[in-house]
């Protein structure tokens, strides 16, 4: 004899799931919190890879294969310096933050992932596929985020191109359930009494705490792990309190030198015997042809002081720095280009990882803030800041402000 999958000894009946807090206003309400969260997430990695300036050179490109999807882009502005330091920090803390308020959107309807029949019509086998591409992407977003924030990156491949596409993918679902779903949720809100559906079980257990109560705790978690992320936005004592900030990176010690930084010179394999004033040269390339710059020329160029923050993709970024260094634009003026400075391809003495090439437009350049820094808060940079000199230019992503500059060329990309 054939198991009954009505028997409530199985997954695939109503009678299975007992808990008396499931149902529609419960479910819609979580609903609604993500529906708009995840817009703003979605928006916010949008605007983030956009500022890798993907379309200007091959190097800045981690998706080569987007096709359509790069439909958006934009030449990124300098404007506000702190832009992708606010973007970065709101996409990656509201990310963590969301995570109780997912999971308990996920625990508030888990009997439809085993109702049978698989679909009852064509409209019902849409949002069954809807629902298991929002689940699974949803799932591999959120655990691809934080996995990156901790420098764990355990999964196979590069995490630029498995977090932009499965970004799409979640968020075509995502749209595709709002829509289905959005005219029912806000009828439950609305309705003063709750309706019966399949999430509501027909024989339910005593309640230990009520929906409203529930919705308090999923709250509580979010706060929780709001006020241990949202510190690494921040110097100070309150970075202090981001236990949930990046980890396996350098500590980067005190003085000066004393903010954070991801990647030491010893991971980067920087031979101090190649960044030494005897042996550095910086070699710059354009139109009127190369200059090699040893450190102590470039300290005769005129000199000039920004004062800008470092913000990288993992969320965490520092208040704004006082660097001081020669302006990329006086560097454009050496190899030909007076007064129309050009995009700039760098390239650093660093020999393995990503972005050890990177481009930057014109508008980057010609902005008098963008340094070739060789000095930081009035000290010199550090070997794990990138002496014996960087890139620092405002809004940028931290991997493209490039450490240990050894070229940098000139011209149209």
């Amino acid at each position: 004899m054939r198991d009954d999958p009505r028997d409530p000894r199985f997954p695939s009946s109503p009678g299975f799931w007992r808990s008396p807090l499931r149902g529609p206003w419960f479910t819609s309400v979580l609903g609604l919190v993500l529906l708009v969260g995840i817009t703003v997430l979605f928006v916010t990695g949008l605007v983030s890879y956009a500022a890798y300036n993907p379309d200007l050179s091959p190097v800045n490109d981690k998706t080569p294969d987007k096709g359509i999807l790069g439909f958006y882009l934009f030449a990124w502005p300098t404007n506000p310096h702190w832009l992708y330091r606010l973007n970065q920090g709101v996409h990656v803390t509201l990310g963590i933050t969301l995570i109780p308020v997912l999971l308990a959107k996920l625990w508030s309807v888990v009997p439809r992932l085993f109702a049978l029949p698989p679909a009852r019509s064509l409209a019902h086998a849409l949002e069954r596929v809807s629902l298991l591409l929002l689940v699974g992407g949803g799932l591999f977003e959120f655990v691809t985020g934080v996995l990156n924030i901790q420098l764990d990156y355990v999964f196979p491949g590069s995490f630029y191109p498995l977090h932009f596409y499965g970004a799409w993918v979640f968020f075509a679902a995502f749209v595709a359930h709002v829509l289905l779903k959005m005219p029912i949720a806000l009828r439950n809100l609305r309705q003063l009494r709750e309706e019966k559906n399949d999430l509501v079980s027909p024989r339910p257990a005593d309640p230990t705490v009520s929906r409203r109560g529930a919705l308090w705790f999923v709250g509580g978690g979010s706060l929780l792990l709001f006020a241990t992320t949202v510190g690494q936005n921040f110097d100070g004592p309150l970075r202090r309190t981001a236990l949930l900030a990046p980890h396996g990176g350098g500590e980067p010690g005190s003085g000066p030198n004393g903010f954070q930084i991801n990647k030491t010179a010893a991971y980067a394999g920087i031979d101090a015997a190649e960044t030494g004033a005897d042996t550095w040269q910086l070699v710059v390339t354009g139109r009127t042809g190369t200059v090699r710059l040893s450190r102590s020329r470039l300290l005769e160029l005129p000199l000039h002081s920004s004062a800008l923050p470092i913000a990288c993709v993992e969320g965490w970024s520092t208040s704004d720095q006082w660097w001081r260094g020669v302006r990329l634009r006086d560097l454009a003026g050496l190899v030909g280009y007076d007064d129309d400075p050009p995009d700039v391809f760098v390239e650093s003495l660093q020999r393995h990882g990503a972005f050890r090439k990177a481009a930057l437009r014109a508008n980057q350049v010609a902005d008098p803030r963008s340094l070739l820094a060789l000095y930081v808060n009035g000290e010199e940079l550090s070997p794990d800041h990138g002496y014996p000199a960087r890139i620092i230019v405002p809004a940028a992503p931290g991997v493209l402000n490039t450490k240990w500059v050894a070229r940098m060329t000139f011209g149209d990309l």
